[in-house]
């Protein structure tokens, strides 16, 4: 029992309370826990092992209800499911299918400390996951973080980054961003505008704690006027503002910040049209995308990419991917529609 209490952990549904979800993976109707378990047993015990159909049930049953297949898995099978895919299945299609058995901010909390945990950072899936999360995915994530490594999100960001790039993560990770409110106040829009002008493209050097501060605390409709105001005080965008200002991983944070304030899925749209250009494909940039936001927005992230990019997602991994693992991300982005 202690591997699927220790992978499920606590159900975590409260994915970002106040933001409408697009989820390409929904309740399966006609749902049987009972059935699913013996389907993926025979699935397993199958010589070669029948991968379709791990990848058909999987792919298209929400994590509460793996969560319930696991817990029939090992009344039946009196062994723990995610141990026992961990044994049947390799390589990409294993990564799929061990994210898909952990809740959104369980998979989240365990790419975060995968890009700290060890030797050296792996600062792009930590700028991505910290600066493209809502402040209620964040609140999710630092609980489940506590619960699973028993450790505080804080100190091991604290410990593994430094300087300003370290203050504005701990910034996002100490969760103080406000909450929308119906009332548009049009004097705080143009004094942050401001005071965003003033701290960079005004002044020799940058004032980064002001941009900190401001980017980390306001709400998400607020920044997106305090944008569209600031275009009034500088000659370049917030994007160009912050390319000219400041170098490094702390311009890939802020970059990712404001592209999410501005329009979220359009991010992830061109996260994956970056990782799937030329011969083959980032599959760790694909798989952590597709697995995290299949429950969240995965819907409207297909939508905008077919927009920006003229053809469809799911054609596009067709192109750059093969094999089961293909066959399981074409199952989680559903249809073309």
């Amino acid at each position: 029992m202690a591997m699927v209490s220790e992978f499920l952990g606590q159900l975590s549904l409260n994915i970002g309370a106040n933001e409408p979800t697009y989820p390409t993976v929904v309740p399966a109707m006609d749902f049987d826990p009972d059935r699913d378990a013996a389907r993926i047993e025979t699935a397993i015990k199958t010589k070669g092992v029948d991968e379709q159909t791990i990848i058909d049930v999987l792919t298209k049953r929400t994590y509460s209800q793996r969560r319930e297949i696991a817990f029939a898995y090992e009344k039946r099978a009196k062994k723990d499911m995610i141990s026992a895919l961990k044994g049947a299945l390799s390589g990409s299609l294993e990564t799929v299918i061990l994210g898909l058995m952990k809740s959104t901010p369980q998979f989240d909390a365990s790419e975060i400390r995968g890009s700290i945990k060890g030797a050296g950072t792996d600062e792009e899936t930590l700028i991505e996951v910290l600066c493209s999360r809502s402040n209620d995915e964040l609140v999710e994530i630092k609980k489940v973080y506590k619960e699973l490594f028993k450790k505080e999100l804080e100190k091991d960001v604290a410990g593994d980054t430094s300087g300003n790039f370290a203050k504005l993560l701990l910034a996002l990770v100490q969760t103080k961003r406000a909450e929308p409110t119906a009332i548009i106040d049009y004097e705080k829009i143009d004094a942050d505008a401001r005071a965003l002008f003033e701290a960079g493209v005004m002044i020799k050097g940058t004032d980064v704690p002001t941009w900190i501060s401001i980017m980390s605390e306001r709400s998400v409709p607020h920044l997106q006027k305090v944008f569209q105001r600031y275009k009034s005080y500088s000659p370049y965008d917030m994007q160009e503002s912050i390319v000219k200002e400041v170098k490094g991983d702390l311009q890939k944070s802020f970059l990712v910040l404001v592209k999410c304030f501005e329009n979220k899925q359009l991010f992830f749209a061109n996260k994956l049209n970056e990782a799937m250009k030329g011969k083959g494909a980032k599959e760790k940039i694909v798989t952590r995308i597709i697995v995290s936001r299949c429950e969240v927005d995965l819907k409207k992230i297909c939508s905008q990419y077919k927009t920006n990019f003229g053809q469809s997602l799911q054609k596009t991994i067709m192109e750059h991917t093969k094999g089961d693992y293909q066959k399981a991300l074409l199952s989680l982005c559903g249809p073309e529609e």
